[in-house]
């Protein structure tokens, strides 16, 4: 016999709250077997949630534990640790990185109560709802779904930490052993503009992240 829709609606909250229900760059959910009336039923707003440095993560998956044990599927549905893909340039290799994008945050999308705030606000790590007033105000959907489109963007960005007037040696390419200046940094094309000076006079070199170092 086929699950009834309440069993399948608590079987998909319990996947978003363990982070298996998979969000699209349209903002749009998807789990197999999931149609669009389940979704349009789901119900909640999304609320900020401040937690201890470094404990997101933490607080992620304690909530879903507390939420499974205390029985509050019907009433918190998603818990989100907002994160961006980045490629970082370490020792001349490229490494990929999930960078969080509000370090000592954590989104979680539920029906406002005394209950529900109850159990959030006691998860070990929080520190309590963002918001002035005593009952908190939930995220405008503009808002939230600008931070779920910003999540799965397709090209990850390239994290370095160069600066402008930086000294840096080349380490690849024809350049090889010059050392120069860093003049400008192209972060959409993952390039560094380069001050050399060949024969007495600077001339600007254009090089991939990996083709130089800086020196410390």
């Amino acid at each position: 016999m086929a699950r009834s829709l309440r069993d399948r609606l608590a079987q998909r909250r319990r996947e978003e709250l363990t982070g298996s229900v998979l969000t699209d760059e349209s903002g749009s959910e998807e789990s197999e077997g999931a149609t669009e009336t389940e979704v349009e039923e789901l119900p909640g707003d999304w609320y900020v949630v401040h937690t201890y440095s470094g404990y997101e993560n933490k607080v992620k998956q304690n909530l879903a534990h507390r939420v499974e044990s205390m029985d509050m599927l019907d009433q918190i549905f998603e818990v989100v640790v907002p994160t961006q893909e980045e490629v970082e340039i370490k020792a001349g290799q490229r490494h990929s990185v999930q960078r969080k994008v509000f370090p000592g945050y954590v989104l979680v999308r539920m029906e406002m109560s005394d209950e529900s705030w109850s159990v959030v606000r006691n998860t070990p790590g929080v520190t309590g709802f963002v918001g002035t007033t005593a009952r908190p105000s939930p995220l405008a959907q503009d808002e939230v779904d600008k931070i779920l489109k910003g999540m799965h963007a397709e090209a990850p960005k390239v994290s370095v930490t160069l600066q402008l007037d930086d000294t840096v040696s080349i380490i690849d390419g024809p350049f090889s052993d010059f050392r120069g200046t860093v003049d400008d940094i192209d972060h959409e094309r993952g390039k560094v503009k380069v001050l050399v000076s060949f024969f007495g006079r600077e001339t600007p070199v254009t090089l991939d992240f990996l083709q130089v170092e800086k020196e410390t």
